[in-house]
């Protein structure tokens, strides 16, 4: 059986052991959300509120110790690999019960997964920040083995987290695992850094070069012997034979003493022969911040470079790419570009709205086909999502309802918005002024008063047009308040008229209704990704 790739919404964890078969995946990466620069916060506070002795700094996240903590520690232990149940254990026994401990007992879990959907040629890169790596190597040795390690990278960003206390801290690490000894590997040629460059100090009509050595160690019958009046010396040999020694000399490549006679250090290398440099575990030719029209807004964005580096030293053409954080996708638009197959997993509807947008913004009808499994296709499952954000804080009803709209989620915490949840920005003239529509979202009952509250934020958002999305039926009374708004006539656009205030139904926006605006050019809401095109070639079909 084949299938196109894959964006799936949902916990990962779930997403691995349900979805995605053994040994099928042929590079993983993932940056887990445990360096979200967010607020700083110490997750190696015991939760009775002792510090522990082992005090570190470190991002905020949400993984907290908690009954599914417990639940999820034990299951490790009790059915997981021996080895990563017994270091599992001795963590604990060193760090306690804090958010360090819950976040490490999140990971082990994953990574046995991640360890086996990845095929015996496949790779994994973990990418974490100094607070947490030690521990999450630990964790990799456990579940793929000491002889699994390849390198920890060194990936030196462009902005510095300072302290006054301690030296800046600019790097982040790549933790490179293999599953076995046949991993898939590319040598990828690096940059050459200014010092390397200075060596290649002379120049003449064919460019910079430097003067390499003609001779080396060991006796050679037919290479330790006298040329040109010149010997290598004693246990030493030239290092080409004579005839490549003649013709290097006819053609200007071997340097000459005052007296005449070669050289022996008088070998022209010129840089424009040179082969690259050889990639090195420390990475300083890539920046974090990506360039300008790569960023669209997700506070951990990574740089197109550092994947496609990744991908292309771990992966062929054809390969599966999995990313079980993806974020905004960054992994993904990758792995399309460069006629990968992929798979994306995240746990919020903000991300995969962000993936969607990205990719047919980059991409646009060249983007393979792909799926997106997990998101409500009917009602019924609409209500299921409403009734479980409920109770997990996440409000992902709200989130994967703007995304119908593609409307932009609100910033600032729920309740702090004033009624507002997102929005959607437009243009409807040439002044390249966007005018903005304001959305509310309810999933319980609803009633005349919340069309007034819209009508009062539009007013004061100084808003062209409100939206009102709902799961419930609307009532006639709010139907009756919002064509008293009346409606919207853009002046570029005399005799046309939009609905002030729309009421939308989650039925129909399953049954392909849209809101009712200007679209004098594409919407703005989401800040567009930079155009790209594939690499040339049909890309394959995920086999399962």
């Amino acid at each position: 059986m084949t299938h196109t790739n894959q964006l799936y919404f949902g916990d990962n964890l779930r997403v691995l052991r349900d979805h995605i078969v053994d040994a099928s995946v042929d590079l993983i990466y993932l940056d887990p959300p445990f360096n979200s620069n967010a607020t700083y916060n110490v997750l190696f506070k015991e939760r009775s509120g002792e510090d522990s002795a082992a005090q570190i700094t470190a991002f905020d996240d949400t993984w907290h110790w908690t009954m599914d903590s417990e639940r999820a520690y034990a299951e490790v232990v009790t059915e997981g690999p021996d080895k990563l149940g017994k270091l599992l254990q001795a963590m604990r026994e060193f760090l306690g019960q804090n958010d360090m401990m819950a976040y490490l007992t999140m990971m082990a879990q994953r990574l046995a997964e991640l360890h086996r959907v990845l095929k015996p040629t496949g790779s994994i890169y973990l990418h974490c920040d100094p607070t947490a790596s030690h521990y999450l190597k630990l964790l990799l040795d456990a579940v793929f083995g000491p002889s699994g390690f390849q390198n920890e990278v060194t990936w030196k960003r462009t902005t510095a987290h300072n302290d006054p206390q301690r030296y800046g801290r600019i790097s982040d690490c790549l933790l490179y695992y293999a599953k076995s000894s046949e991993k898939t590997f590319n040598r990828e040629g690096g940059t050459y850094s200014d010092a390397q460059l200075k060596r290649y100090k002379y120049s003449d009509e064919n460019g910079p070069y430097r003067a390499e050595n003609l001779t080396a160690p060991h006796f050679s019958p037919t290479r330790t012997v006298e040329w040109r009046g010149v010997h290598p010396g004693a246990n030493r040999q030239w290092r080409f034979s004579l005839s490549e020694l003649e013709r290097l000399y006819s053609e200007g490549r071997i340097l000459l003493r005052r007296d005449g006679l070669p050289r022996k250090d008088g070998y022209k290398s010129y840089l424009s022969e040179a082969p690259g440099a050889v990639l090195q575990d420390v990475w300083t030719d890539i920046g974090l911040a990506p360039t300008s029209n790569e960023r669209l807004g997700y506070p951990t964005q990574k740089p197109e470079a550092l994947l496609e580096r990744i991908i292309n030293a771990s992966s062929n053409e054809g390969d599966v790419v999995l990313d079980p954080f993806c974020g905004c996708g960054t992994a993904v638009a990758v792995a399309e570009r460069l006629k990968r197959r992929w798979i994306g997993i995240d746990v919020t509807h903000v991300s995969i709205s962000l993936m969607k947008h990205r990719l047919h913004d980059t991409f646009g009808s060249e983007l393979s086909d792909y799926t997106v499994i997990g998101l409500p296709q009917d009602v019924a499952s609409a209500r299921a999502l409403a009734t479980e954000s409920e109770h997990d804080g996440r409000y992902q009803f709200e989130y994967w309802a703007l995304g119908l709209v593609d409307a932009r989620p609100a910033t600032g915490k729920k309740g702090a918005d004033s009624g507002i949840d997102g929005y959607i920005n437009f243009f409807d003239d040439n002044s390249g002024k966007a005018k903005r529509i304001i959305v509310q979202v309810k999933s319980g009952h609803v009633n005349r008063s919340m069309i007034a509250t819209l009508k009062g934020d539009m007013e004061r958002e100084d808003a062209a047009i409100g939206i009102f999305i709902t799961l419930e039926e609307p009532t006639e009374p709010m139907q009756q308040e919002a064509i008293a708004a009346g409606f919207y006539e853009p002046d570029a656009l005399p005799g046309n008229q939009f609905p002030k205030v729309q009421i939308l139904t989650i039925e129909q926006l399953l049954g392909g209704d849209q809101p009712d605006y200007p679209r004098f050019a594409a919407p703005q809401t989401f800040r567009k990704a930079p155009r790209r095109r594939r690499q040339q070639g049909v890309q394959q079909a995920l086999d399962t």
